[in-house]
């Protein structure tokens, strides 16, 4: 059974950092691209960055030069660095793999 568990989410002020971490199980990790999607208030959920099985990274536009996702296959987990945070960052931040959705973490940015 594929589960992935969220953490590292929270209330930062602009400009900001926080780095979000996935914990997955239940699947070859190694194997498995990763992403980052996230989910707006009001909004549809917009993917924001994928990690490849040889740590190969694409970004969203939104986001390119400012979050970086990384990976650790010993630990079977994915992460997500996010730095000069922007009031528009805040949502709701899922790790997906294999199909598979986690429960989501928040972030709000605000001052």
């Amino acid at each position: 059974q594929v589960q992935l568990v969220e953490s590292g989410g929270g209330l930062v002020q602009p400009g900001g950092s926080l780095r979000l971490s996935c914990a997955a199980s239940g699947l070859t990790f190694s194997m498995t691209v990763m992403n980052w999607y996230r989910q707006a208030p009001g909004k549809e959920r917009e993917w924001v960055a994928a990690i490849g099985i040889h740590s190969n990274t694409n970004y969203a536009d939104s986001v390119k030069g400012r979050f970086t996702i990384s990976r650790d296959n010993a630990k079977n987990q994915v992460y997500l660095q996010m730095n000069s945070l922007k009031p528009e960052d805040t949502a709701v931040y899922y790790c997906n793999g294999n199909s598979r959705w986690g429960q989501g973490t928040q972030v709000t940015v605000s001052s």
